[in-house]
C-alpha cells in the first residue's frame, strides 16, 4: 500500500517507519484508575484531617458554654475579672453551687469542710468560662 502522505496516517505506512503496536488500554485505565484513586485518597485524608480539628473546636466550644451554663447558675458576690481563675464549688451546708476565689489550698487554714471543690475556672473575653488545665 502506497501513501501520498504517510505523516498523516496513525500507524506505519512503510517498513522503516518506528515500531508500533497497539496501546494497552486496560493496563492504562488501571493505571489512570489508581493515580485517580491515589489522588482522591490524599484529599479525603486531608479533609478528615480538618473535620477532626473542627470536631475538636466545637467540642472544646461545647464545653465551655457548658461550663458557662454552670457559673452563671452558681452564686457568687463579686465582681468578675476576666483571665482571673476562681473555684467552683458545691457548698454542701446551704445545697447550692457557688463561685469563690480561693482554692483548696489557698485557705491560711484549712478550706471550709463544707466546699466540694469541683473546677478551677477562668472568664474569657466573650463572657463564656473554662476550666483551667494548669492549676
Amino acid at each position: 500500500m502506497v501513501v501520498d502522505h504517510p505523516e498523516s496516517m496513525m500507524f506505519p505506512t512503510n517498513i522503516g517507519a518506528p515500531n508500533f503496536s497497539p496501546v494497552p488500554i486496560k493496563k492504562e485505565k488501571d493505571h489512570m484508575i489508581n493515580m485517580a484513586r491515589m489522588n482522591a485518597k490524599q484529599e479525603y485524608d486531608r479533609i478528615m484531617e480538618l473535620v477532626s480539628v473542627l470536631k475538636k473546636q466545637a467540642d472544646n466550644i461545647k464545653k465551655r458554654l457548658e461550663m458557662t451554663d454552670l457559673i452563671y447558675q452558681a452564686k457568687y458576690n463579686f465582681k468578675i475579672v476576666h483571665g482571673k481563675t476562681y473555684w467552683l464549688v458545691e457548698n454542701t451546708d446551704k445545697n447550692i453551687t457557688e463561685l469563690v476565689m480561693l482554692g483548696p489550698n489557698e485557705w491560711s487554714g484549712k478550706h471550709p469542710p463544707h466546699y466540694k471543690y469541683l473546677a478551677p475556672v477562668r472568664s474569657l473575653g466573650d463572657h463564656t468560662w473554662e476550666i483551667v488545665d494548669d492549676e
